[in-house]
């Protein structure tokens, strides 16, 4: 399982490794856990436990609706991207976090060449909130997290 608290082996370098490995089963045995990626609602449940932060006040702090997102914990919803970025906010993650988040989710990294993907990397960085982050973004004319 991927912890959040845990440093992986740089991309670059864990691409090197497979490059040299002489035979791949053995490479995936070796680095399976670096390889895995654990189901989204066990990996969130895993963020706030280490944190101590409650789902219910999580979920309002994302601004996301309080029957999805308990359904996002129980592993009954599988989240948008827009819905892992609110629970990014919700969770107090920094970017490094919430690009692991998103992974873990399945979806696209933040991308600071995207015009929107810029402003809500910003707002990760300098630890801004939900209402924060949408207010940037209205101001730039850009559109809201949850509306997509």
């Amino acid at each position: 399982m991927i912890d959040p608290d845990r440093k992986p082996i740089p991309t670059r370098e864990f691409y090197m490794k497979l490059l040299e490995s002489p035979d791949l089963k053995v490479f995936f045995e070796i680095h399976a856990g670096e390889m895995e990626i654990p189901p989204f609602h066990k990996f969130i449940s895993e963020i706030c436990a280490r944190s101590g932060q409650v789902p219910e006040q999580v979920i309002k702090r994302s601004a996301i609706e309080r029957t999805y997102g308990h359904q996002l914990f129980n592993g009954t919803r599988k989240p948008s991207r827009d819905k892992v970025l609110q629970l990014a906010f919700g969770l107090g993650l920094d970017l490094e976090s919430t690009q692991k988040l998103l992974l873990v989710a399945r979806k696209n990294a933040l991308y600071p060449k995207l015009k929107r993907d810029a402003a809500i990397m910003l707002c990760l960085e300098k630890g801004k909130d939900i209402l924060e982050v949408q207010a940037l973004l209205q101001s730039l004319g850009l559109s809201l997290l949850g509306e997509r």
